[in-house]
């Protein structure tokens, strides 16, 4: 028992020690204008979803999903997430340059919950590029938001021609 136990630290050891020289010799491959990896992909998204899971409030929606709530947050969504994450109604990427690239919300949408999407919109995520708009946007804007993403997919028809119309400034 006992040299099972030794050769399996050892074998961890060594395992460790190889993954480290691999990533702190410069064969992990960085370059943002060639697609990760499917490993690299699966361990990242899982990692970031169970970090949301663990940090982001754990309260029930501060703002209900009135047409009013979902116009503004919509509004708020056009002018600074639709560049990123698509715009309803339109099949375009615009963040080309991302890698991984932002998921396209209108057409994917999201499994988080509103709070989860309220904590990545305030804090962001970490090489992603996806920056914290908590830096300068207050949690009362940030809220709307959240609620019109978690509902992106199914808007209300009055929330879809509302938003369709260009606001006069």
């Amino acid at each position: 028992m006992k040299q099972f136990l030794s050769g399996a630290i050892a074998a961890l050891v060594l395992v460790t020690g190889l993954g480290l020289a691999y990533l702190l010799l410069g064969f992990a491959d960085v370059r943002g204008d060639q697609p990760v990896t499917g490993i690299e992909s699966a361990l990242m998204r899982a990692a970031v979803h169970a970090s949301v899971r663990r940090h982001a409030p754990k309260v029930s929606d501060p703002v209900p999903p009135t047409d009013a709530h979902l116009i503004a947050g919509g509004r708020a969504y056009l002018n600074q997430c639709a560049g990123c994450h698509g715009t309803p109604g339109k099949e375009r990427h615009f963040a080309t340059g991302l890698n991984p690239a932002a998921p396209q919300l209108p057409t994917v949408g999201t499994d988080y919950t509103e709070a989860q999407i309220f904590w990545v919109a305030k804090h962001g995520v970490r090489r992603t590029g996806m920056f914290a708009n908590g830096t300068w946007d207050a949690d009362s804007e940030l809220w709307p938001i959240a609620t019109f993403i978690k509902r992106i997919t199914d808007l209300p028809p009055a929330v879809r021609e509302s938003l369709a119309v260009q606001p006069k400034h």
